[in-house]
């Protein structure tokens, strides 16, 4: 990395800026996890699961509520009925002595009955016998032909025992712990109780195969049953055609609400993941770049959460990709510098008879070697960096100790013209922190070139290491400086971009890459730290810049 001549900047600098962290690339923040039970799209699809299913069954249980009703209300009309009509035979249609049903007076008073066509009502005398019938007495026959008698399929067995199943579910739910509402008896059973003393109240099919509401009163003259009324109605059937006929409007709500809910479903999900699906062969087929999903991105459930995942996704690819683009034309140029000036050398060398010519020429392909070895492997280090640091464990590294190797190697091998490394450290603190000891080291090289290159002949690089306190918590933090023309306002931020170079008069391609700083970002940010730079202010003026290094120290307990 390089920063700009003297010539390019202002005779004085502005007052500085209070240094800001650089904001780092486009990442997508960690979401934190729904809950199920909060989740709006499961939400939804057990809403539309369950609403039909909830409407049949609260109609269901509403009309069982209405049948109950409505069978107890028509069982008080027919004990009503029955004790009235067995009160006024036994004033009217028994004799004195002996004590005994008048037949003629039976007959007579129920022809006299206006009756329904689903009423019908027996007499029968104490030993059970049936002497008055209204459908005989009235001539009322119904005449059809009987259906073949066959034995119920398999399905219609099933589907029997599954009414049965759910018409005792309704009963259990909506009345617990309530008597059934008729006994099912026969009529014999019914007129034995009946001449016993006791009215009975029942439910059963008749002669005709009806369903009928049956009550059979016992006919009482002086304390002694001289027969049976017994009055039964088949209206139970139209009741339940009622109540079958009320259900269709529930049914009708229930299969809109599932045809809605479905729709719902298919807009609020289906569409919006076909709409995904297509945006993404679209990027897959080249016709787009990136994403644009428009409202999905706004929603507030996981169907957005995908949308800006995969927006910030192929937004990051094709930056990504672009970068690469970019980086490899850039190293292709960056490469061929160094290249020509090594054929250029090796020409010259060959062409030359001058001894002394000759060692030039091989001096300078010796630097241009190592030029271009350092070029080469920055590249390598960035293309390889962040798998590599992945890959590996972090261990305790002593970075005071690290630094002190670093600077030490650096006054060994330092010459004249070159600027002097120091180290300044304070004692007693422990600097250790969690890392990998060659990612760390080649960051402090990096920074260390980068002043070395802009400090003036004979100048000094201080390099200095402190505990501080930040936002963040307790950091390690790592300042390298130097005496040379300070870094532009504008500059801070973008020196740590790739291959950004604007080199100083005078200074020879291949002593700095444009990598540098680069890498000591990403070096820096797969630590858990951060960097930034900023001038060095002396009596208002620039006085040199200054990198800034901070990195979580090592827990105590490791």
């Amino acid at each position: 990395m390089t920063r700009p001549d003297k010539a390019t900047r202002p005779d004085k600098a502005a007052k500085p800026e209070k240094a800001s962290r650089p904001q780092k690339g486009l990442r997508v923040a960690p979401r934190k996890a729904r809950s199920l039970l909060w989740s709006p799209i499961a939400r939804l699809i057990l809403a539309s699961n369950l609403a039909g299913l909830i409407i049949l069954i609260a109609g269901a249980l509403v009309l069982n509520e209405v049948r109950a009703s409505l069978v107890n209300a028509r069982k008080a009309s027919l004990e009503e009925m029955s004790q009235l009509i067995s009160s006024f035979m036994t004033d009217n249609a028994t004799t004195e002595e002996p004590v005994a049903l008048d037949l003629d007076e039976v007959f007579r008073q129920l022809t006299a009955m206006p009756l329904t066509k689903a009423t019908r009502i027996i007499v029968h005398d104490p030993q059970e016998q049936i002497v008055a019938d209204t459908r005989l007495l009235k001539d009322v026959i119904n005449q059809r032909d009987l259906p073949p008698l066959r034995d119920p399929s398999w399905l219609e067995s099933t589907w029997l025992d599954t009414v049965r199943a759910i018409n005792r579910t309704f009963e259990s739910v909506s009345s617990p712990g309530r008597p059934p509402i008729a006994e099912v008896l026969t009529l014999d059973e019914e007129v034995a109780r009946a001449v016993e003393g006791e009215g009975v109240f029942s439910e059963r099919f008749n002669d005709q195969a009806e369903r009928v509401l049956s009550v059979t009163m016992p006919i009482e003259k002086v304390l002694r049953v001289v027969g049976t009324l017994t009055i039964e109605t088949s209206d139970v059937s139209e009741i339940i055609a009622a109540e079958r006929a009320a259900l269709i409007p529930l049914i009708i709500v229930a299969i809109l609400v599932s045809i809605i809910t479905a729709t719902l479903l298919t807009l609020g999900i289906a569409r919006p993941l076909r709409r995904l699906a297509i945006a993404s062969d679209r990027v897959t087929m080249g016709v787009s770049q990136k994403l644009n999903l428009g409202t999905l991105h706004s929603r507030k459930d996981e169907i957005g959460d995908l949308s800006r995942a995969m927006e910030a996704m192929t937004s990051s690819l094709y930056d990504r990709i672009q970068e690469n683009e970019r980086f490899a034309a850039d190293v292709a140029h960056e490469l061929k510098n160094p290249l020509t000036s090594i054929r250029s050398a090796v020409e010259t060398a060959q062409t030359v008879k001058d001894p002394a010519a000759k060692e030039k020429m091989m001096n300078v392909i010796a630097r241009d070697v190592v030029r271009l070895d350092r070029l080469i492997s920055d590249i390598s280090n960035l293309s390889r960096l962040e798998a590599e640091i992945i890959r590996e464990k972090l261990s305790r590294v002593d970075l005071r100790k690290l630094l002190e190797d670093i600077v030490s190697i650096y006054a060994d091998t330092a010459r004249e013209a070159d600027a002097r490394v120091k180290l300044v450290a304070s004692p007693g603190r422990t600097t250790d922190v969690m890392g990998r000891e060659g990612p760390l080291g080649q960051v402090v090289r990096n920074l260390v070139e980068n002043a070395r290159s802009f400090s003036p002949p004979g100048g000094e690089v201080t390099v200095s290491l402190a505990n501080v306190s930040s936002p963040r918590g307790p950091m390690v933090r790592l300042v390298v400086e130097d005496q040379g023309p300070g870094i532009p306002p504008d500059k801070l931020e973008k020196i740590f971009q790739r291959f950004y170079t604007d080199r100083p008069v005078g200074t020879k391609f291949g002593n700095n890459s444009g990598l540098g700083l680069s890498i000591v970002r990403q070096i820096t940010e797969t630590h858990r730290g951060s960097v930034w730079a900023e001038n060095r202010m002396i009596d208002g003026q620039i006085a040199g810049a200054r990198f800034v290094v901070e990195l979580p120290p090592a827990p105590l307990d490791i």
